[in-house]
């Protein structure tokens, strides 16, 4: 019997899809906060690709979920937990880098793994001070770095969230329109194919029109996350 997540999880892929118009577009399910048992549902109704945003939830989620399992975090990530992070054997892929010292860790960190790992620049797109990335202007010299220096690390793309207010408009949105001109600028430059990936469970539909290959929904997949996470980490700020 299909349950109620396993139903929200095939509505989105069918939206996905839809949108898509052909495209090959990547559905990263996000669980945060969510218990392992919810996981387990979307995952027999095949859905492989999970997103994380803290890093105790997914080294927890990733010890007891199957190892066929492709994990992304994609939360903001302090420098002393990129060793811990990209030691994740089944880590499909880092979403949030956005300094040179933390590629460097995680480079490290899979080179004594021995296993390249995916990552994607993140970019502040709205110019939000709570946000993280890197301006679009610092985009260029970060990705050049990984993709010149960073021997164990395959520089997938580039991703942004944008602003909460943007999102909320069904037609147009500037931060997805800045991402995507910074993709053609970033593959001219460096002479290499780069995806994209923005888009959430209020604007998926619209950031694949605009040209994502990769979108992270959480709420409208798994429902309201539960008030407190006991994987959650206290967040601290560092110099970076």
């Amino acid at each position: 019997m299909t349950t109620p997540l396993q139903s929200r999880l095939a509505q989105v892929q069918g939206h996905v899809k839809a949108a898509a118009q052909g495209r090959d577009v990547r559905l990263v399910a996000v669980s945060k906060f969510h218990p392992v048992e919810s996981l387990m549902e979307a995952y027999n109704a095949g859905q492989r690709h999970f997103g994380e945003n803290y890093m105790q939830e997914l080294l927890a989620k990733a010890q007891v979920m199957p190892k066929d399992v492709n994990w992304h975090f994609i939360g903001a990530m302090q420098s002393s937990k990129c060793k811990k992070i990209a030691s994740i054997e089944n880590l499909w892929c880092i979403e949030t880098v956005d300094t040179e010292k933390k590629a460097r860790l995680i480079n490290s960190a899979r080179e004594e793994l021995n296993k390249p790992l995916r990552v994607y620049v993140q970019v502040n797109t709205s110019g939000e001070d709570n946000k993280s990335g890197v301006a679009p202007e610092d985009a260029l010299p970060l990705c050049k770095f990984i993709k010149d220096s960073c021997s164990h690390l395959q520089l997938q793309g580039i991703m942004t969230i944008g602003s909460f207010t943007n999102s909320l408009n069904e037609k147009t949105n500037p931060d997805f329109e800045k991402l995507i001109q910074l993709r053609k600028q970033l593959e001219n430059d460096l002479s290499c194919k780069l995806e994209v990936s923005m888009g959430m469970s209020a604007d998926y539909e619209l950031a694949i029109q605009y040209g994502s290959d990769n979108v992270r929904v959480g709420r409208t997949i798994f429902g309201e996350r539960p008030v407190e996470n006991p994987h959650q980490e206290k967040r601290v700020t560092e110099s970076q």
